[in-house]
């Protein structure tokens, strides 16, 4: 075991290694359990803010378009998300309400704006700040609590039983949370936290 600093924890078994360069194009896996640790692509943090901010842009788009309709028996009605969200606002339902806007709408897009601030100086090849650190962190913090993805299949399993029953039209919010979760899922396997923040820890005040 070499120094504290020059070692890394497996994210999956805390199993301990001694960190060293990857090359280019290449991963270091945990001897234990396999799981991929390490990443070093070059291209790899400019990717993760591009997707950071497409997603930031769709999760706009899903606030603001018609989320879902549906028709049956010749009535019809239709929803945003936000109205998604209202629908639980009346009297005891209110705390579920702020739970809804908070874990599919808020602590998203503060999520993916605190990663924005944080892979930034990077990209452009600038020396971070301790707030770029911060942000990191925070979008760490807030990343099992950002379940705009859950929500989507959520809805998902619910559309494959009522389908049957009524006609349902797909809004632009749908399709902008449907592309979310995939854009969401490329990004976590292209970023390598621990060399973001080996990066991030050369910040100045």
């Amino acid at each position: 075991m070499g120094p504290l600093e020059d070692l890394i924890a497996c994210p999956h078994c805390d199993t301990l290694h001694n960190y060293s360069d990857v090359p280019e194009g290449a991963q270091a896996h945990c001897r234990k359990c396999g799981a991929v640790m390490l990443t070093q692509r070059a291209a790899s943090v400019a990717i993760v803010l591009s997707l950071a901010l497409s997603s930031f842009l769709l999760m706009i788009a899903a606030i603001s378009f018609p989320f879902l309709g549906v028709e049956a028996g010749g009535l019809s009605n239709g929803t945003s998300l936000l109205g998604t969200v209202m629908a639980f606002s009346d009297d005891y339902a209110l705390p579920l309400a702020i739970a809804v806007a908070a874990f599919i709408v808020f602590i998203p897009l503060t999520r993916l704006g605190a990663l924005i601030v944080a892979v930034t100086p990077l990209v452009l090849d600038r020396t971070p700040r301790s707030l770029h650190k911060r942000a990191f962190g925070l979008a760490e913090q807030l990343r099992p609590w950002s379940m705009a993805e859950i929500f989507v299949v959520g809805v998902a399993v619910a559309l494959v039983k009522i389908t049957a029953l009524v006609s349902v039209t797909y809004g632009l919010a749908f399709w902008a949370l449907a592309g979310l979760v995939v854009l969401s899922f490329w990004q976590d396997t292209l970023i390598c936290r621990y060399t973001v923040w080996r990066a991030l820890d050369t910040s100045r005040d």
